[in-house]
């Protein structure tokens, strides 16, 4: 399960339900004036409380992160795990705003009477948490604010110069590519000279700067594609490279993969298991 793949919208889930589960604690009913011998009970001490709002506020939460979390989507009786889990959130928002109408559960009409016990501030948090938890969940995938990443995408370390390429290394984020026969840090070639400061050569090396263009327009052709690193915004799918409709993989936001062959509009590109295909949807990602 990879947690980088988490949104924004995620998170506001999980936050509603860790608010379920404190209001769950909390006191079902409150009685005006009662004494304080008198014990109320907490959404636990309700069966319908427990099964319609808690249990399903929590189920439909755990459901929506781990659906986000696989690799690849799993369904239960047709219907992905997602989608499961924002029916579960819905459903538990919609019972406790019963339970809010008629805390007492018709027990106020027992004998004729009218009154009953009072809201508790357990229900009225359980009401707030369930109605956030189900707004998250339907709107994440219509709000791009609340599809980015939960979890800032890091960037991978850069080797060290000692001892190999220079700082950022050949394809990684940072990099920075030198031209063949050229040195860091130095415009002329090796043994050779660069031009002073302003562009005038040094005396007595009239013509030291100049195969230095011609040289580099050799070594780096305009339109040469190099593999570089780049992350997603959102998850999206990596298709076959022998153009399947179906996916092999999912690319989650968070993670840096290795981009090694462009296709037209398509990128191709690598997991970090090794398995290769094709990216159609290149908008918005970052590059390193």
């Amino acid at each position: 399960m990879n947690i980088r793949s988490l949104t924004r919208g995620d998170g506001v889930v999980i936050g509603a339900a860790v608010l379920l589960l404190i209001a769950s604690f909390l006191g079902l009913y409150s009685v005006k004036d009662a004494p304080d011998s008198l014990e109320l009970p907490n959404l636990w001490g309700s069966g319908p409380v427990v099964l319609g709002v808690v249990l399903a506020g929590i189920i439909g939460a755990a459901l929506i992160v781990v659906a986000r979390g696989l690799p690849q989507p799993k369904k239960v009786a047709g219907l992905d795990l997602g989608q499961l889990g924002i029916a579960f959130t819905i459903f538990a928002a919609w019972s406790a705003l019963g339970n809010v109408f008629d805390p007492a559960s018709g027990v106020d009409n027992v004998g004729g009477g009218s009154d009953g016990p009072d809201l508790g501030m357990g229900l009225i948090l359980a009401l707030v948490a369930t109605l956030v938890m189900a707004a998250a969940a339907v709107a994440t995938p219509l709000v791009p604010a609340l599809k980015g990443s939960l979890i800032p995408a890091a960037r991978p370390a850069a080797p060290q110069p000692y001892g190999g390429q220079p700082q950022g290394g050949y394809g990684y984020p940072g990099a920075q590519q030198q031209p063949y026969g050229g040195q860091p840090g130095h415009p002329g070639q090796p043994g050779q000279p660069g031009p002073s400061f302003g562009g005038q050569p040094q005396p007595g090396q009239p013509q030291a700067a100049q195969p230095q263009a011609p040289q580099q327009a050799q070594a780096q052709p305009a339109g040469d594609f190099s593999p570089f690193w780049f992350a997603v915004p959102v998850p999206r799918p990596l298709f076959a490279e022998d153009g399947s409709p179906t996916p092999i993989a999912e690319l989650a936001p968070g993670t840096w993969y290795l981009a090694v062959e462009q296709r037209g509009a398509n990128l191709v590109a690598q997991t970090q298991d090794g398995r290769r295909g094709v990216l159609q949807d290149t908008s918005g990602i970052q590059r390193g």
